[in-house]
């Protein structure tokens, strides 16, 4: 009796678990993966950093996602190299996974450009962890704006910067301004959550470049038509502790900064030894294979693919339907039959805004404000991992539309020691010595331009700081 071929797939995403569901009817054997133990949803998980959502609502385990796929089995790792010569996959503390197929959906990471420091000042939103750590800066930010005396301190930490104008940065700017605009409403008394400053930084000429542009600028007024403060064009060129430094030496003084900008392949997609675009993305072959390894597949955020002349949007319907073609290759070698190139199908580009707002290009009609909302509704509750998940999510958004009131607005303390509670590091932050003690007046900071806060959401005029 022949050995069952050996399928190995590394990462348990959006990708690697369709892949994994659709070879459990298949004579093979399958291997799952990852580094962690269950499956994100990463589309919701801007609104576990505005406490909106609680982690477990957006997540799934993976051994119950596969308990009826017989032959698969899940293991908990993360991988360290891959020798595609010998067919083995490297898993940390000295393991070896022999493969006859591999499927690699390991997605990507966070990018900084090549300023690795910002990222202590400015965290991105890509794991669990990022969101709660985030939700934590947030909510720790309006803590000490109440504790805070000075008016020109407390502007600091009533003021939010949002790095980047793709989906991630559109919706956690129109999150954060409900957040402060109605769910924190009277719960303060020495300033008014009202008073809260978004200011969205964007390199490119206009937010969503991905959408079509007429909805791309309608976005952009809905979104200041609620107060949040847009700068296109403006690639940042500094980021610390106490703001951000962009475009031609304009500054924004901000206490908490949110990096939603970039992100790089999975470092794996070195280990290949293939063709890399200059993103660091795979090229692959016509079926997905890897040139000169046609029993390896590359699929998901990993790959650059590029349809009418186009690049393929990373976005979870690009890993869903990779991973049904790499499987359906699979599934053709194992009748000898002859493979065939993977086509991309676009089902459509949404991003919301806040309650009743949203943009929709749906390939055939576009839409805008609540029938867009209610089209990214539904279709995030029926791809929502779980159907307890779905239940909860449900009844978790429909408290908050009748209440504006948030179920999640819970501090967790920082592992790190420095960072517990409101403790070493904003009380050191507060006493900044560019801000000047209590009482004094700030050093002079006349050569630089500052973004100044404004009355109406139309234009960012630049002004000297003012100090009154």
């Amino acid at each position: 009796m022949s050995r069952r071929p050996h399928v190995v797939i590394v990462g348990a995403g959006f990708g690697g678990l369709k892949a994994a569901r659709r070879l459990r009817r298949l004579p093979v054997d399958v291997t799952v993966i990852d580094r962690r133990n269950y499956q994100l949803f990463q589309p919701l998980l801007y609104q576990v950093a505005i406490a909106a959502l609680a982690p477990n609502q957006i997540t799934a385990p993976i051994r119950p996602s596969l308990r009826n796929a017989r032959n698969t089995r899940v293991l908990l790792g993360d991988v360290t190299g891959i020798d595609l010569d010998r067919r083995l996959v490297h898993v940390a503390h000295e393991r070896s996974i022999p493969f006859d197929y591999l499927i690699l959906a390991a997605g990507s990471v966070p990018s900084y450009f090549g300023h690795e420091e910002w990222r202590e000042h400015a965290p991105t939103l890509k794991s669990i962890e990022q969101a709660l750590d985030i939700r934590r800066r947030i909510l720790l930010a309006f803590e000490a704006a109440e504790l805070e005396p000075d008016p020109e301190r407390r502007r600091m930490w009533t003021t939010f910067a949002l790095i980047g104008g793709g989906p991630t940065g559109v919706e956690l700017a129109g999150a954060l301004s409900e957040l402060s605009s109605k769910a924190m409403e009277g719960e303060f008394r020495n300033f008014d959550p009202r008073s809260t400053r978004v200011v969205l930084v964007e390199a490119m000429d206009r937010i969503l470049p991905g959408l079509h542009p007429k909805l791309s600028r309608m976005a952009r007024r809905e979104l200041e038509r609620r107060g949040i403060e847009i700068q296109t064009g403006q690639k940042v060129t500094g980021v610390d502790a106490l703001g951000v430094t962009f475009g031609e030496g304009m500054r924004l003084d901000a206490k908490t900064i949110i990096w939603t900008a970039g992100v790089a392949v999975s470092p794996l997609a070195k280990e290949l030894g293939a063709a890399l675009d200059k993103k660091g993305k795979v090229l692959v072959e016509g079926d997905l294979s890897l040139p000169g390894h046609s029993n390896v597949f590359v699929i998901g955020d990993m790959v650059h693919w590029e349809q009418n002349g186009r690049p393929v949007a990373d976005v979870a319907q690009k890993a869903l339907q990779m991973a049904e073609h790499a499987t359906r290759m699979i599934r053709r070698d194992l009748r000898s039959r002859r493979r065939s190139r993977f086509r991309y199908r676009d089902k459509g580009y949404m991003a919301v805004i806040g309650r009743n707002a949203a943009v929709a290009d749906l390939r055939f009609i576009k839409l805008s404000g609540t029938p867009a909302w209610f089209a990214w509704t539904l279709v995030h509750l029926i791809w929502l991992v779980g159907f307890r998940n779905r239940i909860t999510v449900l009844a978790d958004w429909f408290w908050t539309y009748i209440t504006n009131r948030r179920a999640a607005r819970i501090i967790i303390p920082s592992a790190r020691p420095e960072t517990r509670a409101l403790g070493r590091e904003e009380q050191m932050s507060l006493n900044d010595s560019r801000l000047g003690a209590p009482g004094q007046a700030p050093p002079d900071r006349s050569q630089e331009q500052y973004i100044k806060p404004r009355s109406k959401p139309t234009g960012l005029p630049l002004d000297r700081p003012s100090l009154d």
